[in-house]
């Protein structure tokens, strides 16, 4: 009997310790999921959610101290993990949505998308909205929330594209999409996108939320849940708000691409949506200049081809060497009319600094003083590499066959230094340069023209003949 009840004891206290460690696995598991965000708490307010992380209860101690955190204070709330995202709420003044608002609406146009394969903007049923790009440092206020947006990310201005302000109306959407490129075309100038400034400068009354279907978390937890759209509920999504900025990565810390920052915008149900972007690149992202460059182009090889005509180098010549000298000129003309007005300088300063450069444009100035001696030296090398692939291939202008002349020849063509320049303006017809004092220069012997000593021997030493009038030496 004593040895059947110990068995029985034995018994009931094994299976007590064995539902008592059941109980304890279950706790641990559904601890477990709770800390993962896969469960969440039922609340008590009718089935609204309300949201318990760490961002909400600092929110509700600013408010419980009497601070209007709403309407006056900067503060940041983080979203997410997966991807990296983030609220600067109240980052933008009402009167800084306005301006940009009312600075882009004569220039929108149908959004575009960027092509993968050859960088350019083209059409595309995913994006439907409206937009215009505003260039880097465009004006006062433009630069103060470019500097602003890099306090914030800790990432320079100079990492940063134009500012694109886009208009979302009723039905308007763009499509889930990565802000990263997949190609190396888009990557050359500044590299990798790796973050977005996503900036809203209107309030919207129901829709156009920034919704991420990719991101991991309980999305049911944001205390603006029920106020959101079907498509705003597929995701992790962020209700517009005028003034409030939203930052998302798209790297992970380890600078690898992150997946997870797919996002969209859902379409606009009532009202509209106004919102500006600007996305944050690993390098500097240089500013457009090719439209700039071939006016300058342009203009130069007219300019070229009056002075080559003139000083009886010719008139292509004068047109090539012009077209060079006005795309490098009109690029550093624009950079430096650029730091003129954002800097203090006043206004009569700037109007000065552009009628010099008409003036000298006009007057061929431009031309014979920015092509230099280094670009002179460029275009010749490249000239003697292609004519090296073809050694003997005849120039079909030249009057007699020949391979140019030995050093013997010419060294008894005769140099002269230059001593006065008082008497009529003469150029050298290689380099479209005015003759110097100090100079020298080689005379040819039969005809008499004149050119710059390095100028002329590199021909010369390949074309035995005359590069104006192609007489034979």
């Amino acid at each position: 009997m004593m040895a059947r009840q110990r068995n029985h004891h034995r018994r009931k206290t094994s299976y007590s310790t064995l539902v008592f460690g059941v109980l304890i696995m279950f706790t641990f598991v559904i601890l477990f999921l709770l800390a993962l965000g896969i469960l969440s708490l039922p609340s008590n307010n009718g089935g609204s959610s309300k949201a318990n992380d760490l961002t909400s209860i600092v929110r509700k101690n600013l408010q419980r101290s009497g601070k209007d955190v709403s309407e006056n204070e900067r503060w940041v709330e983080i979203i997410s993990w997966e991807p990296r995202a983030s609220i600067y709420h109240n980052f933008l003044t009402k009167e800084e949505c306005k301006y940009l608002i009312e600075l882009a609406k004569p220039h929108m146009e149908k959004s575009t998308v960027v092509d993968q394969k050859t960088g350019k903007s083209t059409d595309s049923r995913v994006r439907t909205s409206s937009g215009t790009f505003l260039p880097r440092g465009r004006d006062k206020i433009i630069r103060q929330i470019e500097k602003r947006i890099s306090d914030f990310t800790f990432i320079p201005v100079e990492h940063g594209e134009g500012l694109q302000v886009l208009h979302y109306e009723i039905g308007q959407k763009y499509e889930p999409h990565y802000d990263y490129f997949m190609d190396e075309y888009n990557t050359r100038n500044g590299g990798q996108r790796i973050a977005t400034v996503l900036m809203y400068l209107s309030d919207v009354e129901e829709g156009g939320e920034t919704v991420f279907p990719s991101a991991k978390g309980n999305y049911s937890a944001v205390p603006w849940w029920n106020e959101l759209s079907e498509c705003g509920k597929g995701g992790l999504s962020v209700k517009p708000k005028m003034g409030d900025a939203l930052l998302f990565w798209s790297m992970t810390p380890d600078a690898t691409l992150d997946p997870s920052s797919l996002h969209g915008g859902c379409a606009v149900i009532k009202g509209n949506k106004w919102s500006s972007t600007k996305w944050l690149r690993e390098e500097e992202a240089k500013r457009e200049k090719g439209g700039v460059g071939k006016v300058g182009t342009l203009l130069g090889a007219f300019t070229g081809a009056l002075i080559g005509q003139e000083t009886e180098s010719g008139f292509i010549r004068g047109a090539a060497v012009g077209a060079i000298s006005g795309a490098v000129f009109s690029i550093d003309v624009l950079e430096s009319s650029l730091l003129l007005w954002q800097s203090d300088q006043s206004g009569i300063a700037c109007l000065l600094y552009l009628i010099d450069v008409i003036a000298s444009l006009l007057s061929g100035r431009l031309v014979r003083e920015r092509i230099g001696p280094a670009m002179l030296s460029a275009v010749q090398n490249q000239m003697g590499a292609v004519e090296s692939q073809f050694p003997n291939q005849t120039d079909i202008f030249d009057t007699a066959i020949s391979n140019g002349l030995t050093g013997d020849s010419l060294d008894r063509i005769p140099k002269v230094r230059i001593t006065d320049t008082s008497g009529e303006m003469v150029s050298c017809s290689v380099c479209l340069q005015d003759f110097k004092v100090g100079e020298t220069v080689r005379i040819l012997p039969q005809c008499h023209h004149t050119f710059h000593l390095p100028c002329i021997d590199k021909w010369l030493c390949r074309h035995a003949s005359c590069p104006l009038c192609r007489g034979h030496l």
